[in-house]
């Protein structure tokens, strides 16, 4: 069982952008999205696509299941999603031995800046980049799942062209 190990923040500057290594574009919809557990579809760069399972009431570890499936059935699973669509571009950014997902958000919720930063055990503890702000592990308005099925939330954004 694989299990997700992670910590987000708002990003409060385009400090990052410097030192990007590499970048993806993703739309990702929610299938079913409970309280403790997910199902998600996500499309890569329009390439490739993934069905992935999370179980888990802490934001900060949980299980997470993940697998390949054909892009043609992620497109038909799309139109079957809860709530909307969720469009970003990922930007791979390392610093201090990690490497943190900077989501540029689009669509519905263009502004909205986070990081994530995954790690090998809940203890660890990675240096916070100078562009790093609050942090939002925890808590639900942030996550991806409340992002495509809560509507009318009051979200810090940080304007910025990414």
């Amino acid at each position: 069982m694989a299990k997700e190990i992670e910590r987000k923040f708002l990003v409060k500057s385009d400090g990052w952008k410097r030192d990007v290594e590499s970048k993806s574009n993703f739309r990702q919809a929610y299938l079913a999205a409970l309280d403790d557990r997910s199902l998600r579809v996500r499309i890569r760069d329009e390439a490739s696509a993934k069905l992935t399972i999370k179980i888990g009431r802490t934001a900060l570890i949980r299980d997470e299941f993940e697998y390949d499936i054909p892009l043609e059935d992620a497109e038909e699973l799309m139109r079957a999603a809860v709530g909307n669509i969720i469009e970003k571009t990922r930007f791979r950014v390392p610093f201090g031995g990690y490497v943190w997902e900077v989501d540029v958000f689009a669509g519905m919720h263009a502004g909205l800046v986070m990081a994530e930063v995954e790690m090998q055990c809940g203890n660890d503890r990675p240096e916070l980049p100078s562009w790093i702000g609050r942090e939002v592990t925890g808590d639900f308005r942030y996550s991806n799942q409340s992002l495509a099925t809560e509507a009318g939330q009051n979200l810090h954004v940080f304007s910025h062209s990414a």
